[in-house]
């Protein structure tokens, strides 16, 4: 664990600083944990929101459901949009992240730029995926069912760390140029991976890329040396 994460932080490093990456492993309990900064969120807040809309209630509309479904698997903003007012905008998130046990995500009125640390992503997913979590066993199912769906173009990030084998592959990802950043990317990548034995849940959070692509490499390597490195 020790060197896993040193090697991470060496990553970190060289990256200038501005990537961070949480793993837990369902299965075994462990997990890590490198960089602490926050990063706004750009569109991985949606699982959230979807979270949100269904934590007291996972009777959804016919309309939520296209709207939800729109949101996760070809991200789309006006769907979030509209779900986020929907769970009551920021007081809302607020107050479902609270019962996430998220304690270091802070929403914002433009959803996009809601803040939050890769540990706080992966409490989500945690929320999201546990026998315990506060969501139904409906809620769960059809939140993973949508993340299991994410259109092609948009499923790298986490899923570049799957081996072959793997039995199952969840994502969402963001990204976003900042203005007040030069015009450079916010690129980030939540999801989980179950392989034989495994049951990982990842964020990779970053920014200050002066590509989308050049994101996509380092979220995409940081990834996969995790993985990589708790497996060994």
């Amino acid at each position: 664990m020790a060197k896993t994460k040193a090697q991470l932080e060496r990553f970190v490093r060289s990256n200038g600083g501005r990537v961070a990456v949480a793993l837990h492993d369902a299965v075994s309990g462990a997990g890590l944990s490198v960089g602490t900064r926050r990063f706004r969120t750009a569109s991985i807040v949606k699982v959230d929101i979807l979270a949100a809309l269904l934590l007291d209630d996972d009777t959804l509309t016919t309309t939520q459901r296209a709207l939800a479904t729109d949101m996760i698997t070809v991200s789309d903003n006006d769907a979030a949009s509209r779900l986020f007012r929907t769970v009551g905008g920021v007081s809302g998130l607020n107050k479902a992240n609270a019962a996430f046990g998220m304690k270091e995500t802070k929403a914002n009125s433009a959803w996009g730029v809601t803040t939050t640390t890769a540990a706080d992503q992966v409490r989500l997913l945690r929320s999201i995926t546990a026998g315990d979590s506060p969501l139904s066993g409906a809620a769960t199912k059809f939140v993973l069912g949508l993340m299991g769906k994410v259109v092609e173009e948009q499923r790298w990030g986490v899923p570049a760390a799957a081996p072959a084998g793997a039995s199952g592959v969840w994502v969402k990802n963001g990204w976003v140029q900042v203005s007040a950043d030069g015009g450079r990317w916010a690129v980030n990548s939540i999801g989980r991976i179950t392989e034989d034995g495994h049951d990982w849940l990842m964020a990779v959070l970053s920014d200050h890329h002066a590509t989308q692509e050049k994101g996509i490499e380092i979220v995409e390597q940081a990834a996969t040396m995790a993985l990589r490195s708790m497996r060994a």
